[in-house]
């Protein structure tokens, strides 16, 4: 089970973990409602290194890009969640609005993203806005797929229908 730690020591910990001969690999995300999409993902990134570091948006950053009505589970709650499973080994709340500042301090051999994101503005996925940042130190950028029906926005449709369905006006 991994721990959270404050974003400050971000730097120190990848010199300690460098030293001992580890390969870091890093994501990010708001992590609301920890679901099944979120497990896979997290696993399959845990397996292309030896450490895996999560950083988990903070509330206001999670707010501005969800909606007023995100986040439903308070980033502190979120970080504790991400760091317990058995494949992170480290999760850490970061405030910024990308991880850019995250990915300096750290400088992770492997940064990972999900296949909402793209390499190429070709694909019509988001452009992911940290990866120059991360080719400019010298790692990778790996752009894993998603599972499809299994994000936080779907979760939340369908409660919202099921309510409906039960005669209720929208929560």
């Amino acid at each position: 089970m991994g721990q959270v730690i404050p974003i400050e020591q971000l730097a120190e910990l990848a010199t300690r973990l460098r030293r001992d001969g580890k390969r870091i690999v890093f994501t990010n995300g708001h992590f609301d409602l920890l679901h099944v999409g979120h497990l896979r993902y997290l696993r399959a990134a845990r397996q292309l290194g030896d450490v895996l570091i999560v950083g988990v948006n903070d509330d206001a950053n999670t707010t501005a890009r969800k909606g007023l009505r995100r986040p439903i589970i308070p980033e502190g709650e979120r970080a504790e969640l991400v760091a317990g499973l058995e494949c992170v080994d480290f999760a850490s709340i970061f405030h910024e609005p990308t991880a850019h500042a995250v990915l300096e301090r750290l400088e992770p051999e492997i940064y990972v993203k999900g296949g909402d994101y793209s390499l190429d503005p070709q694909e019509g996925a988001t452009p992911l806005p940290e990866a120059e940042a991360v080719r400019r130190y010298g790692g990778d950028v790996r752009i894993l797929p998603l599972a499809p029906g299994n994000s936080t926005s779907d979760i939340e449709q369908r409660i919202i229908e099921r309510w409906r369905q039960h005669g209720h006006d929208t929560p």
